[in-house]
């Protein structure tokens, strides 16, 4: 009889090419944002894609939104 190993994959935040690693894990995916908006601003605006799997994590993408000034 074979076992199963069950593993939890943690999260990774990404912006502008950096990893930015997990504030918390209890937090939600919108509490993160709000944690790192003082350090980047930027992420109040951003576009979130994910999560996306990637065999060791969950990486979330935070994207600058696109507009133009008005």
């Amino acid at each position: 009889m074979s076992s199963l190993k069950v593993e939890a994959l943690h999260r990774e935040f990404f912006y502008n090419g950096i990893r930015i690693p997990d504030p918390g894990p209890n937090l939600t995916v919108e509490q993160v944002r709000e944690i790192l908006t003082p350090s980047h601003p930027e992420i109040a605006t951003a576009t979130l894609a994910g999560p996306e799997d990637t065999g060791e994590a969950f990486r979330y993408t935070f994207s600058r939104a696109i507009g133009s000034k008005g």
